[in-house]
């Protein structure tokens, strides 16, 4: 029989879940598609569920779909009102949004995963972006390239499932190719990829570092695989100069 404190940290465990599954979803889920997506017991489900929509952690439709609160807003506010990278980041981003017109973001790695932690997009009616807290493979970004610049081989091999290396289009990337391209992003303190991600993106990355140097975030530019090559170099000398403002030192993430 379960002990009150392996259930209590059972349901906390199911409350993570549920917000988890919220985030990966992006949009309000069914009670039924969060008990599939968690596991979890109907009962502790609309339990749970229940007593969050009360604190305004989460709202309830007409229809009984469930998607995030107002609460969670504010709580989201608070942290990047607080948090001294980010606050500095977001005003970098804008400036560098207004003067180049093209999306610019945020990014870290979170777990063995690349994440985008802020994102401001060009005024154009199409531009190129990728979702603010969506997972995605670090051999498909010019940031996890960047990012993975202190680790050994070993290291890095250990970090990176083997199926992450394969692209949405099906190609492998092979891991000496991928191994020699974050040594290469190191050593010149930037990385541009094309066509990884997104068959028409051009992504470029530069660190923004730690006070060991290590580099812990960048900034980056998203942006079609044709623009014009001078924009080109203005925009990532730009985005270098801003990456190493940010560099001074801060609160961690």
């Amino acid at each position: 029989m379960s002990t009150p404190a392996t259930s209590r940290a059972r349901g906390v465990e199911r409350i993570i879940d549920i917000f988890r599954q919220l985030h990966a979803a992006r949009r309000p889920m069914t009670m039924r598609e969060l008990i599939v997506a968690t596991g979890a017991p109907r009962s502790s489900i609309y339990e749970l569920v229940a007593i969050f929509s009360e604190a305004g952690w989460l709202e309830t439709s007409g229809d009984g779909s469930v998607f995030f609160g107002r609460e969670m807003h504010y709580f989201g506010a608070d942290y990047a009102a607080h948090n001294d990278l980010i606050s500095r980041a977001h005003q970098s981003i804008l400036s560098l949004v207004r003067k180049h017109d093209e999306t610019a973001q945020l990014c870290t790695l979170e777990g063995n995963k690349y994440t985008v932690m802020l994102s401001e997009s060009s005024s154009r009616p199409f531009n190129i972006s990728s979702d603010i807290g969506v997972k995605v493979p670090i051999p498909w970004t010019a940031t996890g390239r960047l990012l993975l610049g202190h680790l050994n081989v070993n290291e890095i091999r250990a970090l990176i499932p083997d199926e992450d290396f394969v692209l949405e289009n099906g190609t492998r990337i092979a891991f000496d190719d991928f191994l020699r391209d974050v040594q290469y992003a190191d050593a010149q303190g930037y990385c541009c990829t094309e066509g990884l991600s997104h068959t028409f993106r051009l992504c470029m990355a530069a660190p923004i570092r730690d006070r060991s140097g290590v580099a812990v975030a960048a900034l980056c530019f998203m942006t079609s695989r044709d623009t014009d090559p001078k924009k080109r170099e203005l925009m990532l000398d730009d985005l270098i100069k801003s990456a190493k403002a940010l560099s001074e030192p801060y609160s961690r993430l």
